[in-house]
């Protein structure tokens, strides 16, 4: 944006801003510049939200809305298809964004990335900051194609530097199936609700046989033990699971013995 434009332009409060200290975010495959403190309305918070359907005026737009998002939805699901269909062997790796460079996690992260690229595994993770963009740069400096799929949020989350191949998406269960189609092991690293999601998502898909010989590794048994105790103590004492359902999980403490884990587990020609 040129000085002019910088001088004039306003926020939505009317208040003048500089663009240069206004950050890049992703809408879609777009990316544009944002005043400070506008918040960015995720695509999905408007396909998911409530509409009373006793407000004709209201029902009538979202029927014409929905129906043309359809289109857009699609498009997202063919551009994927297309820029993932020479992905061979890959390994989804999921972990907090909030991990900070020079910490423990951060470096278990980075070796994860470097051994699952060493052992000929593609690596594809969210595509944002912390332990995502730990395990991406293990993998793109072992040499190995790393790809990130990041996602539109209310808040900033931007794209790593690590990335062989990026994209953006405007909707979850559309970068969900991104994330299992194209892998063939996932490996959850410590992380917060996102990464619950996604473990839970996996254990279900391949639990109900919709996903076959897909190895879900956690790493860490001081975090993810008590959950597994958890499952163990509560769901399959209560009937909620069967016990052969947590033969799905496979505990692990280091990067070697998940890539081991993944190694031996996956489905590889």
């Amino acid at each position: 944006m040129a000085d002019g434009e910088s001088s004039s332009a306003k926020s939505q409060t009317g208040e003048q801003w500089d663009p240069d200290d206004s950050p890049l975010r992703f809408v879609g495959a777009a990316q544009v510049r944002m005043p400070p403190m506008q918040e960015q309305v995720p695509t999905d918070r408007g396909l998911l939200e409530w509409v009373d359907p006793r407000d004709p005026a209201r029902a009538a737009h979202r029927t014409v809305r929905d129906s043309w998002r359809v289109l857009r939805i699609q498009s997202e699901f063919v551009a994927g298809f297309d820029a993932m269909e020479d992905v061979a062997e890959a390994v989804t790796v999921f972990g907090s964004a909030r991990v900070k460079p020079g910490t423990p996690r951060y470096s278990q992260a980075v070796e994860l990335g470097r051994l699952l690229g060493e052992a000929g595994f593609a690596v594809i993770t969210g595509g944002g900051p912390g332990a995502m963009e730990a395990t991406n740069r293990g993998a793109f400096e072992a040499g190995a194609e790393s790809i990130g799929l990041n996602i539109e949020l209310p808040f900033e989350q931007h794209q790593n530097p690590w990335l062989t191949l990026s994209m953006n998406f405007r909707y979850f269960f559309v970068r969900k199936t991104m994330f299992v189609k194209y892998a063939q092991a996932f490996v959850c690293l410590p992380g917060g609700l996102g990464t619950l999601d996604e473990f839970f998502e996996a254990v279900t898909l391949v639990q109900t046989r919709k996903v076959l010989r897909f190895p879900i590794v956690l790493v860490g048994r001081e975090y993810w033990g008590p959950l597994l105790d958890w499952i163990r103590t509560t769901l399959v004492d209560d009937g909620m699971i069967s016990p052969e359902d947590l033969d799905l999980i496979t505990l692990v403490d280091s990067p070697a013995e998940a890539v081991r884990a993944v190694c031996e587990k996956a489905v590889r020609p």
